[in-house]
């Protein structure tokens, strides 16, 4: 696997390396011993999917306040996604910055979100599924999101208007959940 640091303080991306032949390719997908290495959390308690079936399907911005932070290590197992990471860790230098990664079934590429960043994506392709490892049980008390189309973060997504659930076009812009304590 191949680690390269994002512009996100602790957010990275991993390339599984495949190995190919006739027959298709394998890849490790995930080694505690690596991540150790690049001194990232390993310990996943959790894995969750999301199948989407319709291009523009925008889920987020998702996160899980303290002390109930997850750390993320996602990817798209079939389609495409535009995945969107956006720090709101207060004491970080990349503090309400966002950074975008495409993530496709081809390029197989994983990215690590650390705790207290919210993770969001849009769905390029139909019929997409994406892959989450989680290190913390989803704790619905403490799960929380920002709006996708903050004016705060001018997060540029690339299909519009977007398929939104009820639940993510309710978020508050982040100054009002900041204030709420949300």
């Amino acid at each position: 696997m191949r680690f390269t640091e994002l512009a996100l303080a602790g957010a990275y991306i991993v390339a599984p390396e495949r190995r190919a032949d006739s027959r298709g390719w394998f890849a490790r997908m995930f080694c505690r011993d690596e991540f150790a290495a690049h001194g990232l959390m390993g310990e996943f308690l959790q894995c969750s999917a999301s199948f989407n079936v319709r291009r523009g399907t925008l889920r987020g911005m998702h996160f899980q306040r303290a002390p109930f932070e997850e750390t993320k290590l996602v990817r798209c197992s079939r389609g495409a996604v535009f995945d969107v990471i956006l720090d709101l860790r207060p004491d970080s230098g990349t503090y309400c910055q966002w950074q975008a990664i495409e993530l496709t079934q081809d390029n197989g590429l994983e990215v690590y979100v650390p705790g207290g960043v919210a993770h969001g994506f849009q769905t390029l392709t139909d019929e997409t599924e994406v892959f989450y490892q989680m290190t913390e049980r989803h704790c619905a008390k403490f799960a929380v999101g920002v709006r996708w189309d903050d004016p705060a973060f001018a997060i540029d997504w690339p299909i519009g208007p977007p398929i939104l659930s009820d639940r993510d076009a309710s978020y508050v812009n982040f100054r009002g959940a900041a204030e709420a304590g949300r």
